[in-house]
């Protein structure tokens, strides 16, 4: 599958303490830094890759790993992590941010062994990076990290303000694509952004719906060559993508979404389940410390 080139057109938790308000550094948008949870952002250039299945189910296989786990649903105004996980929640990030609720009421423990912050649907109001969504996200993330061994924000696709401001908080990236070439064009167009505006110098790929295997590593070579053509970093190196796996086209991923089930959970041995599982194990090795 051809990358895209460049052209004009294209573009039972634990409880949760206080904290103090957030550092100057992280309202400038730059990643967190903490003592606590590894913050890795999963996010996309368009929707309906299958980022949210990938953040849920990664989760699940890092639990199981022995890791402490949460998933803070960052897709604000058009959340569907709790339609994923089959979760009926009370009280919602929504709650939280308009001081309805503490933070420790809206840490939903998983039937995956991980933990999650569910955000509302359906809000205009956080269609746009307002200051109070600016600073209520940036309390929210501080005050959970020291509980956690990792952090999985599920953001929004595309580079709007608010994708953008979630993602700057997060060490990691991990961008979730598919082969088709409307996936990777949006994807390209995410990573420059992201290269020009946060001065990545390297950001995660992994390719979901494969149809070969090496299908997702030669797509990544692909893309990498767009990138050392095109997109630069802060020092002028080009940015590196790191290929972190593929997970194949399977029909076992519909059956689960569709049951509302966590797939490396009840299908475990499924090629997709499996390929996720190997994916917990990349990121176990590359990017965490050994499981207490």
């Amino acid at each position: 599958m051809a990358a895209p080139t460049e052209s004009p057109s294209m573009p039972g938790a634990p409880p949760v303490a206080s904290a103090p308000a957030a550092a100057s550094s992280a309202q400038d948008g730059r990643p967190i830094q903490s003592t606590g949870a590894r913050i890795v952002a999963v996010t996309s250039g368009k929707g309906g890759v299958g980022k949210t299945f990938v953040s849920a189910n990664l989760a699940a296989a890092l639990a199981r790993r022995g890791h402490r786990v949460l998933v803070l649903d960052a897709d604000l105004g058009l959340a569907n992590l709790d339609v994923v996980l089959n979760l009926y929640p009370k009280l919602t990030l929504h709650d939280v941010i308009t001081g309805k609720a503490q933070l420790d009421e809206v840490v939903v423990p998983t039937p995956g062994g991980f933990s999650v912050v569910l955000a509302g649907s359906g809000m205009v109001e956080y269609s746009r990076l307002t200051p109070e969504v600016r600073n209520e996200l940036l309390r929210v993330i501080e005050q959970l990290t020291p509980h956690y061994d990792v952090m999985l924000l599920d953001t929004g696709a595309g580079i709007s303000d608010v994708v953008l401001f979630s993602v700057s908080l997060a060490s990691e990236v991990l961008v979730v694509a598919t082969p088709e070439p409307t996936s990777l064009t949006d994807a390209y167009a995410a990573i420059k952004v992201l290269a020009a505006q946060q001065d990545r110098q390297h950001i995660r790929l992994v390719v979901n719906q494969t149809a070969r295997p090496g299908d997702g590593r030669a797509i990544t070579s692909q893309l990498q060559q767009v990138l050392n053509r095109f997109v630069a970093t802060g020092s002028g190196q080009p940015l590196r993508l790191i290929h972190m796996g593929d997970i194949p086209a399977d029909p076992s991923v519909r059956d689960a979404v569709m049951r509302r089930q966590l797939l490396v959970q009840h299908m475990p041995g499924s090629p997709a389940a499996l390929a996720v599982s190997q994916l917990a194990g990349k990121f176990e090795s590359t990017l965490l410390p050994p499981a207490s």
